[in-house]
């Protein structure tokens, strides 16, 4: 699963504007990091802590892949993906409910990094076994479980740093927290996924790492939990004991934001019941949740066929290197074409693109048995998965940053917070239950036979449970695939995507077209019980 992707599920929130008195003057207020750069390091570091739990979990399902998981199970593990798409549900009680002797922010940071820590060394005595292998079947049940719980922990701290950024730096540098979140989590994500990937790999030790091989890694998984568990609990009690949250009833606001407005538990809840019920919001939340079916086999399904082709998981991982670079420019080159009124054409426009490079991404895995062979990936293979992969990360980056530039023009300011994140969590559901439809999907349409010298031999020539593989097995046969489900999938979802933009073409026009006002909750803000109040 890819970086951007990853971002998509999750979703950032969106700093809530400050009210209309004094705005002018924080929007020309020139940065100045004297006095932060100590707070800039601490939320960089924090947003590295989390991004490393996400980077295990992305990397979970090529563990699976290579110990026999069927798609079935892919797709229950996917699951542990949604907390980050979820979050708004329980957004509110984070924002609203804390100690305030210890801090607002502190009463849910510090505790949900201590779980991380305490859950990663719990994994490291059983992920291994839960994980199967040596004859043992993967406990997926379990597995997802705790994940689930792994990233819901995650997905807690992300709510409490994100909130605690507002009143921990300078109002003219509050612009540093989404650079410290961005760069933060890649170095997280990537400290987790390709760290990890490569340092487990014994055939990416052995040719690049070592002098002498050997028949395993440098690290295996529970090593790497329980580093990583000590690593969150040592942080999480420096930052108790020595970092502390300013109070916001200080009247400080020359130096920090207190000039934020923030919704109460009750007006969080009660006005995402208001937003559900807008007509506009309503059609938008079908496109969202409809539109990203058309990459789902794509997203879901074509890395996990070429691990079952024999590409080296360590050789995917690192696909993600090169485009890190295109990840930090592509923003800035979009944002050109998105910084208008209309900046969902963009988004419609690379639809075709990014159906186009999806569907080479399947020929690519259809071709890959005849590639590569024993393990062995040649240059020219990979530089294809490359220039593959960066073309459709370009595609999702435009549709990605023109839809939450649309999504920031359609806000309400007057409760920005929330309804930038409803929003995203509308178009971050849309990818999540596709992906995890689309991999449960895939064994429901493959159809294997078992296929032996002797068919007399054979009971049932059917192979689609693992019972009746072993069967086959035991009678001296093999499992075949005659119809694979994901290039079926795969055909549907191209063709699903085509009829998709003839009929959402004219009701994503028909949103940009709406004034402003057929947007806003609370239509008259001053006057609005949704009106936000300064603490």
């Amino acid at each position: 699963m890819s970086l951007r992707r990853r971002r998509e599920s999750e979703g950032k929130d969106e700093f809530p504007l400050p009210p209309t008195e004094g705005r002018e003057s924080l929007e020309h207020e020139k940065t100045d990091i004297r006095g932060d750069k100590a707070n800039i390091a601490l939320l960089l570091f924090l947003y590295i802590l989390q991004g490393i739990p996400i980077g295990l979990i992305a990397a979970v399902p090529m563990l699976l892949q290579n110990r026999g998981a069927s798609y079935r199970e892919q797709a229950e593990f996917s699951i542990t993906l949604w907390p980050f798409s979820l979050k708004l549900l329980w957004a509110p009680i984070v924002d609203s409910c804390y100690i305030r002797g210890f801090g607002r922010r502190k009463s849910w940071l510090v505790p949900s990094q201590y779980m991380i820590g305490i859950f990663m060394l719990f994994l490291s005595m059983h992920v291994e076994q839960w994980l199967g292998g040596n004859g043992l079947e993967p406990n997926v049940p379990l597995l997802t479980l705790v994940f689930f719980l792994l990233n819901f922990l995650a997905a807690t701290q992300d709510i409490a740093v994100d909130g605690w950024a507002l009143t921990m730096l300078k109002s003219c540098n509050v612009s540093y927290a989404s650079t410290c979140n961005s760069v933060g989590q890649t170095a997280g994500y990537f400290f987790g996924y390709v760290t990890f990937i490569a340092f487990e790999s014994k055939d990416f030790c052995n040719k690049y790492l070592r002098s002498i091989p050997k028949d395993h890694g440098m690290i295996t998984l529970p090593e790497f939990l329980w580093f990583c568990g000590w690593c969150f609990l040592l942080a999480t009690t420096l930052v108790a004991i020595f970092k502390k949250e300013h109070d916001l009833t200080v009247a400080n606001s020359d130096v920090r934001r207190t000039d934020i407005y923030e919704l109460n538990l009750y007006e969080s809840y009660k006005i995402l019941i208001s937003m559900i019920r807008m007509r506009p919001i309503q059609i938008l939340a079908i496109i969202l949740l409809t539109a990203k079916v058309t990459f789902s086999a794509a997203d879901a399904v074509t890395q996990l066929k070429l691990i079952d082709a024999g590409v080296p998981k360590e050789k995917l991982a690192l696909l993600v290197v090169p485009v890190i670079p295109l990840q930090i420019i592509l923003p800035l080159i979009v944002s050109r074409y998105t910084n208008g009124p209309r900046p969902m054409d963009v988004y419609v426009s690379a639809i075709p693109y990014r159906i186009a490079f999806a569907s080479m991404a399947t020929l690519i895995a259809y071709f890959t048995p005849y590639m590569i062979s024993g393990g062995y990936v040649p240059f020219y293979y990979y530089a294809l998965l490359v220039v593959n992969y960066a073309f459709y990360q370009i595609f999702l980056y435009c549709m990605f940053v023109a839809v939450m530039a649309f999504f920031a023009t359609i806000s309400d300011p007057a409760v920005g917070g929330t309804y930038m994140t409803f929003l995203n969590t509308l178009s971050n559901l849309g990818g999540n239950w596709a992906n995890t439809a689309i991999l449960w999907l895939v064994d429901v349409l493959t159809w294997t036979e078992c296929v032996h010298k002797n068919p007399a031999l054979v009971m049932d020539n059917n192979c689609s449970s693992k019972k009746q593989k072993e069967e086959c097995s035991l009678a001296g046969g093999e499992c075949k695939i005659v119809f694979d489900g994901y290039y079926i999938e795969s055909v549907v979802c191209i063709v699903y995507g085509v009829l998709w933009m003839v009929f959402a073409r004219k009701w994503v026009a028909y949103l940009q077209n709406l004034p402003k006002r057929a947007w806003l909750v609370a239509k008259s803000p001053r006057k609005s019980s949704f009106t936000t109040k300064n603490r």
